[in-house]
């Protein structure tokens, strides 16, 4: 596991610009953040719970909506499609809910001895070919490979059993019976089954075996188990890194998400809210070709930690308070700076400003081109100085750095009309990638060598593309936005017929 020499810096990052008094915050279980006072508040962090009030910004603004009723239309020519109704991660109807308040503890799971494969490399060997595809069978192997040095990681598969009515589903340690939680009376119920799937000594494969599943999620933890409860209805309490009360802030842990139903599987990896610990994925079909996301290595972390202390050297941005460290300096996860404004309000504020006010100015002389890659085609923007209007497509009055980073506030809210719909990814992504003083076409008049280039920008986007092998994986919650014909961002492996998932955690032999 990667450290730091020191605990996170405090009031000492070069150019700070504040205009009032900043704190040191400990929270419960020992992590170091710190961020300005706020009138009449103690020192300690806000706690985004997860309820209806503190939506996590993630599976409530963006979720993809890989559920039965909207599967992912991946062509070859839209792989895409961005129409509105599959903005990114969780469908709305699973329940992340988060209490505030009745803190459950760790659960030391009981030995638990899970079918094992001999060791492999995390390389997709092992694969199965020629037999039936997992959406004929409804079940789908998934192998998880320990790619760390530690002996104490667990795994963890969590979704709606589609074929249950979209019940709460969860795999039970043995990797194969499913436990679906009954709801209960009271909020924050422990689990009355154990559910972490110990993956054994360095170089070990534990293989699994799911049913058809919606907003899954293949979650890792190192060091400690993670610990999850369940709210009436019945509810997931998720491990939370914006509630400081949670029992999981203090350990280091990260997720794939994935969908698996009856007509394709499909499955990313994400740091639109942080960057934990390294995840990769490989897809085999029935064919034995296999698809390959290679996240980041194992000294990946360290590498974003690193390049997000640089940029804040350079621009006097809060790019370095996006580090988050234990009390003992142990570095253990990075948040996107969405989840750093969730937390901290004041940062960031106006940092894209300018760049904004020269976009606005910018096409009062000349159209903005928006290719919707839908039955739009092109749409034509003119801007008025305070607002874009695409006619039909709506007016986009100027986003702030907010509504850029979180991509789901603002001009960029989804609402009834398909048409706009269609146009926020695209334009939101723009934004993000800072491509509009570049070329009037978006998304095609730009590729990745041209994202981020302008000293105004997703520097977390940029750092985190910089540091996966293969320059993939979800950065923020429209990265997989894609010129026609150009190369996926978003770190996503896709298939109609596929027969394993293997997921591999730690980074020791990622590959591109």
């Amino acid at each position: 596991m990667e450290r730091v020499k020191s605990v996170f810096r405090r009031n000492t990052e070069k150019g700070r610009r504040s205009s009032g008094p900043y704190v040191t915050v400990v929270g419960p279980n020992g992590l170091i953040y710190e961020r300005p006072l706020r009138a009449g508040e103690q020192d300690g962090l806000r706690s985004h719970a997860h309820d209806p009030q503190h939506p996590h910004p993630h599976e409530a603004q963006h979720p993809h909506a890989h559920d039965p009723q909207h599967p992912r239309a991946h062509d070859p020519q839209h792989p895409h499609a961005h129409d509105g109704h599959h903005p990114h991660a969780h469908p709305h109807q699973h329940p992340h809910q988060h209490p505030h308040g009745g803190t459950p503890t760790h659960q030391q799971p009981p030995p638990v001895q899970p079918t094992k494969l001999p060791p492999q490399p995390g390389d997709g060997s092992g694969a199965t070919t020629g037999g039936p595809s997992a959406t004929a069978t409804g079940q789908l192997q998934i192998h998880l490979y320990n790619d760390t040095n530690s002996s104490n990681v667990y795994a963890y598969i969590t979704g709606q059993a589609i074929n249950q009515g979209n019940a709460l589903f969860l795999l039970s340690a043995d990797g194969h019976t499913p436990y679906y939680p009954a709801s209960p009376s009271s909020t924050n119920q422990r689990l009355t089954q154990n559910v972490s799937i110990p993956l054994g000594a360095p170089g070990n494969t534990v293989y699994c075996t799911i049913p058809n599943l919606a907003g899954g999620r293949i979650w890792f933890s190192i060091g400690a188990p993670l610990v999850f409860a369940v709210n009436p209805g019945p509810g997931l309490v998720e491990p939370s890194i914006f509630n400081q009360s949670d029992p999981n802030v203090g350990t280091t842990f990260g997720f794939a998400e994935f969908t698996f139903n009856s007509a394709q599987v499909f499955a990313n990896i994400s740091y639109v809210d942080f960057v934990g610990l390294p995840v990769a994925l490989t897809l085999t079909d029935t064919s034995g070709t296999t698809q390959h996301v290679s996240g980041i290595p194992a000294n990946g972390l360290q590498s974003i930690a690193n390049g997000l202390r640089q940029q804040t050297a350079q621009d006097g941005q809060r790019w370095s308070s996006l580090i988050v460290n234990s009390s003992n300096g142990q570095l253990l996860r990075i948040l996107s700076p969405n989840s750093g404004i969730l937390l901290n309000p004041s940062w960031f504020a106006n940092y894209y400003a300018n760049y904004v006010n020269q976009v606005y100015g910018k096409y009062t002389g000349q159209n903005l081109i928006v290719d919707t890659q839908a039955q739009w085609g092109d749409v034509n923007g003119v801007s008025n100085g305070s607002g874009i209007s695409f006619g039909a497509g709506g007016n986009f009055t100027k986003p702030s750095t907010g509504d850029i980073f979180s991509c789901a506030s603002g001009p960029f809210a989804t609402g009834q009309n398909a048409e706009t719909n269609t146009i926020i990814p695209r334009l939101a992504a723009a934004f993000n990638r800072s491509t509009l003083l570049l070329t009037n076409s978006i998304p095609d008049g730009a590729g990745p060598s041209q994202y981020y280039q302008n000293p105004v920008t997703n520097h977390y986007a940029r750092i985190v593309h910089a540091a996966n092998l293969d320059g993939q994986g979800y950065t923020f919650p429209y990265d997989d936005v894609t010129p026609t014909g150009g190369v996926p961002q978003e770190g996503a492996v896709f298939s109609y017929a596929p027969t394993l998932l293997l997921v591999s955690v730690g980074g020791n032999h990622a590959y591109a």
